[in-house]
């Protein structure tokens, strides 16, 4: 009995020293925990002299190269149409056909009223003292005889007719690509279709006046449509109006190529107009902070985030161009390492771990 209360003492002195030394490791445990979580991780880059893609962004709207509304030259009842919405069509390629049935009675007509008039023409001639072969007719004799007999009038007719019957078929002008088919067989109609060239497209955007200067003939540019802005096509400025606008804009026109057909007449698009400017310090936008009114870049040294002032001589979509600031009198130096993530967060000498 002496024996297990002794036993039953043993084990609980021996649990206790355990909780004892388990609550004295669990205030190091917490305490390295909270270290690692106070620990900053930074991105970095290193700063070099390179081109800066100073950048004008606009928007604008897409004009084909071409685009012409189809109608036929006469009038009359659409018999065939040979054309789909969004077809593609060569120069040339027939579109639509009228009912021939009534210009074709016409062309009978007339060659039979020109058969009529060449027999009179002959007639004429023979009662002028010439043969039925019209050899030998001097130019005016004949020129009068053709006049008097009909024989003039009646080619004019035929030539009208064949011309009456080449007008009921309607060709492509130029190569594209159908669009606005209103016409219907079997119906009169005004309309036929809309034919759009959009091999090529031409852009028309405005700047402001004070851009004026950076912006030339021939100078390429970037399009990239609102609904698709991950598509980028190249273009090139073709006109630049010398006029200034009320509204103080300038109009500018540039061309561009339909590469796989991605793009439509009519479409939205942003237009970024760019610039290479030489010998600039380049950084991420998210390197750049604002802090009472100036801005701020975070170099790091030794282990340590350093509050630097810089002024930011040009920006672009993802980028600005930095020097030291001026008015704070600071400078930076190629081969600096400034920070470029986290920058919100950190304040002059924290200390700062590397990614």
């Amino acid at each position: 009995m002496n024996r297990f209360i002794i036993l039953t003492i043993a084990i609980g002195c021996i649990e206790l020293v355990s909780c004892s030394s388990k609550k004295k490791e669990a205030p190091e445990e917490m305490e390295m925990h909270q270290q690692a979580m106070s620990e900053t991780y930074v991105d970095t880059m290193t700063l070099r002299s390179t081109t800066f893609n100073k950048q004008i962004v606009c928007n604008g709207r897409l004009r084909a190269k071409a685009k012409s509304e189809l109608n036929f030259l006469t009038q009359g009842v659409t018999a065939e149409i040979y054309v789909k919405e969004g077809m593609n069509v060569a120069k040339g390629a027939l579109i639509a056909s009228l009912d021939k049935r009534e210009r074709l009675r016409e062309l009978e007509k007339a060659e039979k009223e020109l058969e009529r008039a060449k027999v009179d023409l002959v007639d004429k001639l023979i009662g002028l003292g010439y043969d039925a072969t019209m050899k030998d007719v001097p130019q005016d004799v004949m020129k009068r005889a053709e006049v008097t007999s009909g024989y003039f009038s009646a080619q004019y007719q035929l030539q009208s007719a064949k011309k009456a019957l080449d007008e009921c078929n309607l060709y492509a002008p130029f190569s594209g690509r159908i669009a606005d088919l209103e016409a219907r067989p079997y119906q009169s109609n005004n309309k036929i279709c809309t034919l759009i060239d959009d091999s090529q497209f031409e852009v028309e955007f405005k700047i402001l006046e004070a851009e004026y200067e950076n912006v030339k003939k021939g100078q390429h540019i970037k399009v990239s449509p609102f609904v698709a802005d991950s598509l980028s096509f190249e273009g090139v400025i073709t006109e630049i109006n010398p006029l200034v606008d009320e509204k103080g804009l300038i109009k500018i026109m540039a061309r561009l190529e339909n590469k796989n057909s991605k793009l439509i007449d009519g479409m939205n698009v942003r237009i970024v107009v760019e610039e290479e400017m030489r010998n600039m310090f380049v950084v991420p936008k998210d390197a750049v902070v604002e802090r009472d009114g100036y801005h701020v870049v975070f170099l790091y040294q030794e282990g340590h985030a350093v509050w630097t002032y810089v002024d930011v001589l040009h920006s672009n979509i993802n980028s600005f161009a930095i020097t030291g600031c001026q008015r704070k009198e600071t400078t930076i130096h190629e081969g600096d390492i400034v920070i470029t993530s986290g920058n919100l967060n950190l304040a002059d000498d924290t200390e700062v771990k590397l990614n």
